[in-house]
């Protein structure tokens, strides 16, 4: 089985694909840290993130099993990551890695911004995850603050609208939702309340499949 779930940043697709991974026995990947590797690489050598060659080359390199996670989540590196996931040489140079996942047995659980549209179209269960951008920024403005990072949760705000408007007007891969993807609003919905509404979608979906 694999399921594909979606969504701007800070909208709690990581931690809701975390738990469905667990819950289901699947393995898990969150592809964003292949851009925030990506543009780690860059900042380390001294290059612009925005540099298409050396982007690409950086991602060809990659070795996710050495990735230090809480290196890769500094506000540096988010702001270069944005950056750096418009590139299509990027994506297209990070496809490969991201489908032999998802194949791998019995299944996965990828988080992104191109799941459902592009890395697994074909997707058992797609989930597209979204909250209030205020939500968002405060959940954000938290998780940096828990990591000793002193943030100002407008600046945050203003961050979170600028990456959203970057993703969703990029021409490689842009942040939307496929088609036959399932909403998920967690706005109002605390971490298990989130988790409870993916599953009941992945079940509903699982129970459509068996009556045809």
């Amino acid at each position: 089985m694999i399921i594909a779930i979606d969504g701007p940043a800070a909208s709690g697709k990581g931690t809701i694909a975390r738990q469905i991974a667990a819950a289901y026995g699947l393995h898990h990947l969150d592809t964003g840290l292949l851009y925030r590797a990506v543009a780690k690489a860059l900042l380390d050598a001294g290059h612009s993130p925005d540099d298409p060659a050396r982007a690409a080359e950086a991602a060809t390199m990659l070795d996710p099993e050495r990735f230090d996670e809480n290196a890769l989540k500094s506000q540096s590196v988010t702001d270069a990551a944005s950056v750096v996931a418009a590139i299509p040489e990027v994506r297209q140079a990070l496809i490969n890695y991201q489908r032999e996942f998802a194949t791998k047995p019995p299944g996965a659980v990828l988080d992104g911004r191109d799941i459902g549209t592009v890395i697994a179209p074909g997707a058992d269960v797609k989930i597209f995850v979204v909250a209030s951008p205020e939500v968002r920024a405060s959940r954000r403005t938290l998780e940096m603050r828990s990591r000793g990072e002193m943030v100002d949760e407008k600046e945050v705000l203003a961050d979170l609208l600028r990456r959203d408007a970057r993703d969703s007007r990029r021409t490689a891969a842009p942040l939307k939702a496929a088609p036959d993807a399932h909403l998920l609003d967690t706005t109002h919905l605390g971490i298990d309340a989130a988790f409870r509404a993916a599953v009941d979608i992945i079940e509903a979906v699982r129970a459509g499949r068996k009556r045809r």
